[in-house]
């Protein structure tokens, strides 16, 4: 029985680390991540992290999150999506990533 326990609490240990949801929010270079007025700016997000600059999701609330799959992230530069991911700390591993229902991405981001 003490065995089960602590397999229990260990397992739980994990679980709580890493949490799966999805997300929604900007895909936009970390060094512009702090500028709201760049959130969407599809130009600008590709142009710096095709520079070096990490992409980053940003949430309507300011949130910013790492992401563990940078290539995938690229490809949505400037756009508004939803990823299906686990958070582990700071970072979302992504599973899936989406352009939002409600974005038509352009080229200056989502009208």
């Amino acid at each position: 029985m003490k065995r089960e326990m602590t397999l229990l609490a260990l397992a739980l240990t994990f679980t709580a680390g890493a949490l799966a949801a999805d997300f929604t929010g900007y895909i936009i270079d970390e060094s512009c991540a702090g500028k709201s007025a760049m959130k969407g700016n599809e130009t600008c997000a590709r142009k710096c992290i095709k520079g070096g600059s990490p992409a980053v999701l940003l949430t309507e609330d300011a949130k910013v999150y790492k992401l563990d799959d940078q290539a995938k992230a690229a490809e949505h530069a400037g756009h508004k999506v939803k990823i299906a991911g686990t958070l582990n700390g700071e970072t979302i591993k992504i599973d899936s990533i989406k352009v939002d229902s409600g974005c038509v991405p352009g080229p200056t981001g989502c009208k």
